[in-house]
């Protein structure tokens, strides 16, 4: 989320220019900083040279396990760079390996190995953890990063905005729980939507997976795997925000301004429920739809709740219905973010989706296959509609018509073969187009892998996998930058995301598993961010690791749900 920032002293801002440029000059060789499985393609970027031939070494003695010829040099739009590609996917002895080179720095160090995202998956579920509201991390739970109990939201306002006649202005509600949405202590709905269903078909498609990840969440060994207890918390906290007399969702609850610097603790200006939106009524909907259908096996941990939440749900869409216009407009007194989204064509989709599946009710049958635009290859917070294939598509056996299905498969297709052709085509074997590289371009990138595996799953097809695979590595250090953008994990990583926790806790390190926006040549923080510079203004090179850069080097919770996807997929779908 867009928020302003204090000028850093000159020392530090100087220290990280320095860092990032460094990270540029010496990415050499461009690899998954984690490393692979064994049946995984292995491909890594050697910037183009003289040298026709790379090495894969063991990394303790140096000797040679594999070698091979490189890949022919080509430019990459992207970064302006020539490179050619090291491919050692035959190689699946486990082990500690790197990169090698003549005339190149080494690459880091990574691992072949059986569970190489085990501990990436769930340092991404906890940092969620570590991102609750309404809740006192202690040390048993939260390590050096333990903190005080903020924002407790049990003193909650109707903003003006919001204000109904059973609720007017003014009106104390309590809302709390959920996770705050990125670096800033707000609560959003509609970037709840897409995270929270992430989080959701993540467990439904992997289970198994998730149900022997042990994530140390407050609620771990209460019978529900940590995934679902987490996803659990900010659940409890959308339900909130429904008002109960006609079914509307607030869009926000928030601050007037984002908070300063400070700890969760710290911040202790009044908050408010902001307007109800058409955007927010259909993002519940859909997610609480989803909900009651993922969280029913474990209902018996809490009876009755998969029928409050589809009715719920409902609630929402007729709401929806009535008011199928009401766009996101920030009130004059309220600076915070917007989530503002002109087209809903998508949300009503998706809910209808949903609320299908759910229900079988022909009402929802007709929009959920409803003709959709073509050219879509990925879903993102304003627009949805693909999570609404991906359920169709998961839940063919289960449609009153199964047939369905069929329409949600086609266009998972269509848009995977789209990205797999980019994928083919690019120098650095990345899907992405060069206009991609947005902000939040690190999620733009592994929502594309997790459309990739919806087709893989469809298909078997093994390249839609390799495609997810290279928008993993990208995220993970095979990138112009050498830079791995998940907080705590790789050789290099971002050590300085635009988070409040993490610059006002006192600690060094970054709170872990925090996926950076990644490259952005928007810049559009260059006004903030006074005496440090972007590397460069192409797109792959456009990042800086510092506080001050929001839009290239903040957390959100939208970015981190399909990294918890795609790591899951790749454990769960390699051979």
């Amino acid at each position: 989320m867009y928020s302003s920032r204090p000028r850093l002293p000159t020392a530090l801002a100087c220290a990280a220019f320095f860092a990032t440029a460094a990270a540029h000059a010496a990415a050499g060789i461009e690899v998954n900083q984690l490393g692979f499985l064994p049946a995984a393609q292995k491909l890594a970027v050697v910037p183009a040279g003289a040298n026709e031939r790379f090495k894969v070494v063991d990394a303790a003695s140096g000797k040679a396990v594999f070698e091979g010829a490189l890949g022919p040099a080509a430019s990459w739009d992207a970064s302006g760079e020539s490179v050619r590609i090291a491919d050692f996917s035959s190689l699946r002895t486990a082990g500690s390996y790197r990169v090698t080179v003549a005339g190149q720095p080494d690459s880091p160090v990574f691992a072949i190995g059986p569970e190489p995202y085990r501990a990436l998956d769930a340092g991404a579920i906890r940092a969620y953890t570590l991102n609750r509201a309404s809740i006192a991390l202690d040390a048993r739970i939260a390590g050096p990063y333990a903190r005080p109990l903020g924002h407790p939201d049990d003193k909650v306002l109707v903003h003006e905005s919001a204000a109904s006649a059973k609720r007017p202005a003014g009106t104390v509600i309590k809302s709390p729980k959920g996770w705050y949405d990125a670096g800033d202590y707000n609560k959003y709905i509609v970037n709840s939507g897409i995270s929270t269903y992430t989080l959701l078909a993540a467990y439904e498609h992997f289970p198994a997976w998730f149900d022997k990840l042990a994530v140390n969440v407050p609620e771990s060994g209460n019978g529900v795997p940590d995934l679902l207890n987490e996803v659990q918390w900010n659940l409890d906290w959308m339900i909130t925000m429904q008002d109960p007399d006609d079914g509307g969702v607030y869009h926000k609850l928030t601050n007037k301004s984002f908070d300063g610097m400070v700890m969760p603790d710290r911040a202790t200006a009044p908050r408010y429920v902001v307007q109800k939106t058409t955007a927010a009524a259909l993002d519940f909907a859909a997610v609480m739809a989803t909900a009651s259908r993922v969280l029913a096996p474990f209902d018996a941990k809490a009876p009755g709740r998969s029928q409050r939440y589809l009715a719920a749900a409902e609630s929402a869409w007729r709401w929806a219905v009535a008011h199928p216009a009401v766009l996101y407009r920030q009130p004059s007194d309220i600076q915070t973010g917007t989530y503002g989204d002109e087209k809903v064509d998508d949300e009503f989709s998706w809910a209808a989706s949903e609320l299908y599946i759910a229900t079988g009710k022909d009402e929802y049958r007709t929009r959920a296959l409803a003709a959709a635009p073509g050219g879509q290859t990925e879903p993102g917070w304003s627009d949805v509609r693909p999570l609404g294939w991906i359920s169709l598509a998961q839940q063919r056996a289960h449609l009153k018509k199964p047939e369905d299905a069929d329409v949600a498969r086609k266009q998972i297709l269509a848009a995977a073969d789209t990205l797999l052709a980019r994928w083919q085509a690019s120098p650095a074997r990345l899907s992405m187009a060069k206009s991609e590289f947005v902000w939040g371009s690190n999620a733009v990138a592994l929502n594309q892998a997790m459309m990739l595996v919806q087709a893989y799953r469809l298909t078997n097809k093994a390249d839609y996998l390799n495609a997810a695979q290279s928008a993993l590595d990208y995220t993970l250090g095979r990138n112009p930058l050498g830079i791995s953008y998940v907080t705590g994990f790789g050789a290099r990583s971002t050590m300085h995301p635009h988070h409040r926790p993490s610059e006002a806790d006192g600690i060094a390190a970054p709170v872990p598993g925090w996926l950076a926006g990644g490259p952005n040549p928007g810049q559009q923080d260059a006004k903030d961010c006074r005496g440090v510079s972007y590397a460069s203004k192409q797109p792959a090179l456009s990042y800086l690791d510092h506080g001050c850069s929001y839009a290239s080097n903040e957390i959100a919770i939208n970015w981190n749900a399909p990294l918890v996807y795609v790591a899951a997929a790749l454990q769960s779908l390699e051979r």
